[in-house]
C-alpha cells in the first residue's frame, strides 16, 4: 500500500510557482543561461527567506545554481548575528555560495535611499564577483501598493507610480528579479511557517520615524477599512498598468528620437518643429532621453518642463543651466551643450 504524499502548503506551492516562472521567463529572454548562478537577497526576514527556499528548490530543477547575499547594513545593534543566522539558513537550504557583506551607508537620500544605495551596490559587486548575471529580492504585492501610496504623496510622476517590474534588465551590473510581487506579505510567512523556517523581524519594520512603516501600519489598515478589502491589490494592479504605458510611450520616444536627433561636437539638438507637434508626454520624455543618453544627466520633471517652455512658450529667452546640461533654441532647433 503506498503511502499518501503530504500535501504541499498552497503558501510554499505559491512562493516556489512565482520564482518558477520568473526564472523561466529571465531563461527565454536570456538573462540567465544553463549552470548560471542566481543569487537571492536576503535579509532573514520572511519575504526573503521564503523566497530563498523557493529558489533552492526551483533553481535546480531549470539548471540553475543558487546562492544568497547577506548585507549587513551595520545600522543596529546585533546585525552582525543576523546576518550570521541568516548565513546559516541559506546554507542549510543547500543555497551556495553564501556571502555576507559588511556596508558602510551614507547619509544621502536619507536614512532608507542611503541603505538602499549601499546594499545595492554590495549585491552588483558580489553578482560581478562570482559572475551572476541575476539578482532576486523578496519585494511583495505588499510592498508594490506602498511604493505606490508614497509616491502619489509625493507627486511622483508614471514612471515611480509604475512600481517595481517583475524583471528588470540593467545597463550595467545583474538583472533585477521580484518574483513574489504578486503574492500578499501574509504568504511568505506563512511559507516559512509551512517549511519551519524561523525568520528575523527587523524591528525598524516597525519604527514610525519611516514614512513606509506609517504607510504600512497607519495608512494601508484605514483604506482598508474605509474602502474595503482589496486596496493592495488595487494599487499594484494600478502600477501594472501605468508600467505598461510608459514602457509604450518610451518606445515611441526611442523610436522617433532617431528622426527628431542631430549630434554635433557641441552636442545633439532635436527640431523644434517636431517635439511641438506631439503630446506633452512625448515631448517629456524625448527632451529627456537625448540629455540622458547624451549626457548622463536625469531631468527632474520641473526642469523638464522649463526645457519645454523653448519649445511651446518661447519668446526669445536665452538659455537654460541645468546641471552639467546647457539647453538652448536657435531658430528650429533645440540644442544641449555640455554646461
Amino acid at each position: 500500500m503506498n503511502t499518501p504524499r503530504p500535501r504541499l502548503d498552497p503558501a510554499v506551492a505559491d512562493t516556489r510557482r512565482a520564482v518558477r516562472v520568473l526564472l523561466s521567463t529571465a531563461l527565454d529572454e536570456a538573462l540567465v543561461g544553463t549552470g548560471d548562478l542566481v543569487l537571492v537577497a536576503l535579509s532573514g526576514g520572511p519575504d526573503s527567506l521564503a523566497l530563498a527556499a523557493a529558489t533552492a528548490f526551483e533553481a535546480p530543477k531549470q539548471e540553475l545554481r543558487a546562492g544568497a547575499v547577506i548585507v549587513d547594513h551595520a545600522l543596529q545593534a546585533g546585525s552582525e548575528a543576523v546576518a550570521s543566522r541568516a548565513s546559516g539558513q541559506a546554507s542549510e537550504l543547500g543555497l551556495a555560495p553564501v556571502t555576507i557583506r559588511r556596508v558602510a551607508v551614507g547619509s544621502a537620500g536619507g536614512p532608507e535611499g542611503a541603505a538602499r544605495e549601499a546594499r545595492h551596490a554590495s549585491l552588483a559587486e558580489v553578482a560581478s564577483e562570482t559572475g551572476s548575471p541575476l539578482v532576486l529580492f523578496g519585494h511583495t504585492l505588499d510592498d508594490q501598493a506602498e511604493s505606490v501610496l508614497l509616491g502619489l504623496a509625493r507627486g511622483s510622476g508614471p514612471d515611480s507610480l509604475s512600481g517595481m517590474a517583475p524583471l528588470t534588465r540593467r545597463d550595467a551590473g545583474p538583472a533585477y528579479g521580484r518574483p513574489l510581487l504578486g503574492l500578499r506579505r501574509h504568504a511568505t510567512r506563512q511559507a516559512c511557517v509551512a517549511a519551519g523556517l524561523a525568520p528575523w523581524d527587523d524591528p525598524q519594520n516597525d519604527d514610525p520615524a519611516f514614512a513606509r512603516v506609517r504607510v504600512r501600519n497607519s495608512l494601508m489598515p484605514v483604506l482598508e477599512r474605509e474602502l474595503g478589502a482589496g486596496v493592495p491589490e488595487a494599487l499594484a494592479r494600478t502600477a501594472d498598468q501605468l508600467r505598461e504605458d510608459s514602457a509604450a510611450l518610451d518606445h515611441f520616444a526611442e523610436e522617433m528620437a532617431e528622426d527628431l536627433a542631430e549630434h554635433s561636437e557641441a552636442g545633439i539638438s532635436l527640431s523644434v518643429r517636431e517635439l511641438a507637434a506631439n503630446p506633452p508626454a512625448l515631448r517629456q520624455r524625448l527632451v529627456r532621453l537625448a540629455v540622458e543618453s547624451e549626457f548622463g544627466v536625469t531631468l527632474s520633471r520641473v526642469q523638464t518642463l522649463e526645457v519645454c517652455r523653448l519649445v511651446t512658450d518661447w519668446s526669445g529667452q536665452g538659455p537654460i543651466d541645468l546641471p552639467g546640461v546647457r539647453a538652448s533654441r536657435s531658430g528650429d532647433r533645440l540644442a544641449f551643450s555640455a554646461g
